[in-house]
């Protein structure tokens, strides 16, 4: 099966359509003007933005108003630094994101200028499936302002990954394009060029925001400032046949309600079918979107629904969706420079002492390089640069440092090789052909106080021959390197960075940053990460049951830790509330200790798009708590959920902790060692040989366990002598260590109770060792239990479990 996926704007192929000779030249003419292309700097969370000053995004916009508001796709200036926005008649300004609405994919961005062209709009009910259209944008290259294609409406109202309907043309329309207008024949805007259908094989399928949403959004934009919609509090699921795209009356199924939403407060249930909204029926969630367009928070509107097949109708008091991002104005960059790089002549390393001249088509290859190594690309391929330092603690000899730099010359016809005495900074050099073609190669190795510099020139190929002239002037840049870094050099870029972030996605809409250095846990469930420093960071994350509240979720699972712990060897901090992402949320502090060290736990909740977030920060209590403070910030900062981004097959997933019995047994048989035994849920089992019928079997809690020992070899005096000389040499051993041996009848038979209390590295425990046989077995039942965790509940546990033990004969 060939993949399908949506991408931000393009098209592909040519559409010829017959409409005359002199049409769309005079449509072009006339709407053009109205057309402008817009160039920024991608997002500053992208590491490669501030190395590369050719790493641009650009895309198109639309002139709305003459003194210069600009409508645009969110998606192509969202992060967008340093825009510059380009006229049709080359002028050129700085842009100003100041609105937003990611969720209709359109954004307005402002340019100081008065006596602009205006678009013209086009009445919706004018757009008709057939008619022909012109497409006017940036495609794939910026110098490509103003390209204009043609095709038609290919149909109206399409509904593809947008909340709202959507017009399919195939108007060639290729990246870059988005924010583009689509106009008639009349020279009026009928869209915004907004995605493309990619797949292979599969040309003319574009999409573009109908004229109708358009407005819209520029009516709210202008009037509130942001896109203000209602907001039911309702998650919804289509009917099969609206997924796959057939013709349905089944209407939208409700799959959860928001508590304290309008709707939980109407009596709307999860379950419930949604009929109609006013006197709109509804059957996809397009159709619910759009009937919601002409309503405002704070409106009522008849909601009829299909509950235990009784029809109902609610008046519902709309309250204001706040789960989209809300509409924001851009940072003010206006003193960002476009090219970041602006004056800079020379670039170097600062850590590793050199540098060299840095000529406006030498672009820094982010993707390759490492701590003490860098590779330059030339912006048009014609050939690249490595560097690379190498500590060898001494400087090499001569012979040697020719050694090293043969290697880089392994698979290559070698024309010189010799070390470079009369130099400023003498240099082994070796250099030759790499290919048939023409490829050059020239490799240098400088050293400076036990450091190599190794500094190598490869000239790519050519069906076309290189000029001496050039070849020189490729040679000129490697004589410009440099074992020396002027700091006070204003020209001179720095290319030693400070640590990085690394960027964490994942399939739950959640994106994370994390410091340099943090590893994912081998051992953990995906979501959990450490540093070398005993920090850790996990994440949680469950479906939040209808009704469910933050408060009540977070008062669980407090209780639990309580449950967990004695009171003395825990502590819990006030619940704390806060925003995360934008998002509503709350903060507990949680302590404890074994005994020896205490470990410290912040844990924070939030709920959104019915799943339920929990991040937990462990640390040392013995961190200082400015350090605390500053990488959990660092990383709660960072944090975004955005519902676009979860997996399609994303579901359901249960919250273990709602539905637990902490009082619920299951049943364990050993049949080859006859026995039974009845034990806690919650409890973790580990059997050895990892056999059914085991000898041992181990089940654990946080601070204790429960271990059954089967022997059918050995008779109760020889496990008891041997019992028994252990513990006396470890009281021997240690003075602390105390145990005590006491008859007891167990199950029946005689047998012994050996308790134990002591501290192993400060962590107090108990242990009681019971030792009898029957049926021809001897059976060793121990029940561990360390002070931090003897809670009536746990001392209750291991005691229902042991008196549940029964044998077979």
């Amino acid at each position: 099966m060939l993949s399908v996926f949506v991408m931000p704007f393009g098209n592909s192929a040519f559409a010829a359509v017959a409409t005359g000779d002199d049409i769309v030249p005079k449509v072009v003419e006339q709407a053009s003007p109205s057309v402008v292309a817009i160039i920024g700097r991608p997002a500053e969370g992208e590491r490669s933005s501030s190395s590369n000053r050719f790493n641009l995004a650009h895309g198109t916009g639309v002139i709305v108003r003459a003194d210069g508001l600009i409508m645009t796709n969110a998606h192509v200036v969202k992060d967008m630094g340093s825009m510059i926005v380009v006229t049709s008649t080359g002028k050129t300004y700085n842009g100003k994101m100041t609105h937003i609405d990611e969720e209709s994919d359109l954004a307005l961005v402002k340019i100081d200028a008065s006596g602009l062209p205006a678009a013209t709009f086009a009445a919706p009910s004018d757009i008709r499936a057939g008619e022909t259209v012109v497409a006017i944008g940036t495609p794939i290259s910026f110098a490509l302002r103003n390209s204009v294609t043609v095709g038609i409406v290919s149909g109206i109202e399409r509904a593809v990954q947008s909340k709202y309907k959507l017009i399919q043309t195939d108007a060639a329309i290729n990246p870059g394009n988005s924010g583009g207008a689509l106009v008639n024949l009349k020279g009026q805007v009928v869209g915004i060029n907004s995605m493309k259908f990619v797949e292979y094989g599969v040309d003319n399928l574009g999409f573009a925001i109908p004229v109708e949403t358009v407005q819209y959004v520029l009516k709210h934009f202008l009037e509130y400032g942001k896109v203000m919609r209602p907001y039911l509090g309702l998650e919804l699921e289509e009917s099969w046949e609206a997924v796959v795209g057939l013709p349905t009356e089944e209407s939208l199924k409700v799959a959860y309600v928001d508590s304290d939403s309008p709707a939980a407060k109407a009596g709307v249930k999860q379950d419930d079918v949604l009929v109609k909204l006013g006197s709109v029926p509804l059957n996809t969630l397009v159709d619910y979107n759009e009937a919601l367009k002409t309503y405002l928070p704070g409106q009522s509107v008849q909601l009829t629904v299909k509950s235990e097949d009784k029809e109902k109708t609610f008046t519902i008091v709309l309250g204001e969706d706040k789960s989209a991002p809300a509409s924001q104005k851009s940072k003010d960059d206006s003193d960002d420079l476009f090219d970041t790089d602006k004056g800079k002549t020379k670039i170097g390393d600062s850590k590793n002492g050199w540098s060299m001249k840095y000529p406006p088509g030498l672009v820094s290859n982010a993707g390759y390089n490492e701590e003490n190594s860098v590779t330059f690309v030339d912006a048009k391929g014609e050939f690249l640069i490595f560097i690379e330092v190498e500590d060898n603690g001494e400087d090499l000899s001569q012979a040697a440092l020719l050694r090293r730099i043969s290697e880089e010359a392994s698979d290559a016809t070698v024309l010189e090789k010799r070390f470079v005495e009369s130099a400023k900074a003498p240099y082994a050099k070796i250099s030759g052909k790499v290919s048939d073609k023409g490829g050059y190669f020239q490799s240098r190795a400088y050293q400076k106080e036990g450091k190599a510099y190794l500094v190598s020139l490869y000239i790519y190929p050519s069906e076309n021959s290189i000029s001496s002239t050039k070849v020189n002037s490729f040679i000129d840049l490697l004589d410009s390197f440099t074992l020396s870094f002027d700091s006070k050099d204003a020209s001179l870029k720095d290319l030693t960075k400070s640590k990085a972030s690394q960027t964490i996605t994942t399939e739950y809409g959640l994106t994370m940053e994390l410091p340099e250095g943090w590893d994912k846990d081998v051992y953990g469930d995906g979501l959990s990460f450490s540093d070398d420093d005993k920090r850790s960071f996990n994440v949680s994350v469950t479906s939040a049951s209808s009704g469910d509240r933050l408060n009540d979720w977070v008062e669980r699972d407090v209780e639990k830790f309580k449950t967990a712990f004695v009171e003395s060897y825990r502590e819990i901090g006030e619940k704390k509330e806060t925003t995360i992402a934008g998002v509503p949320a709350m903060e507990v502090r949680y302590g404890w200790t074994m005994g020896k060290d205490w470990e410290n736990m912040r844990v924070l909740y939030l709920i959104k798009d019915k799943y339920k977030y929990q991040f937990a920060f462990n640390y040392p209590k013995q961190e200082k708590a400015a350090d605390t403070e500053a990488w959990i910030t660092s990383i709660v900062s960072a944090l975004q959920i955005d519902k676009d981004l979860m997996n399609e097959a994303l579901g359901f997933i249960q919250d273990e902790d709602e539905i637990t019995d902490p009082d619920a047994t299951r049943l364990y048989k050993n049949k080859t060692y006859k026995y039974s035994v009845r034990l806690p849920e919650e409890w973790q089992t580990y059997r050895f040989n990892f056999k059914e019928d085991s000898p041992m079997a181990s089940y654990s809690f946080i601070g204790g366990s429960f271990d059954i020992i089967a022997d059918d070899d050995s008779t109760l005096e020889e496990v008891l002598k041997d019992e028994e000389e252990s513990h006396k040499k470890s009281s021997e051993a240690d003075a602390d260590y105390k145990y005590t041996v006491s008859d007891e009848t167990l199950f029946g038979e005689e047998g012994k109770l050996i308790t134990v209390k002591y501290s192993a590295n400060k962590v107090s425990y108990e242990n009681k060792e019971y030792y009898f046989a029957k049926n021809g077995i001897t059976y060793s039942i121990t029940l561990r239990i360390n002070d931090a965790v003897k809670t009536e509940l746990n001392v209750e546990r291991l005691k229902r479990a042991f008196e549940s033990l029964s044998f077979t004969e």
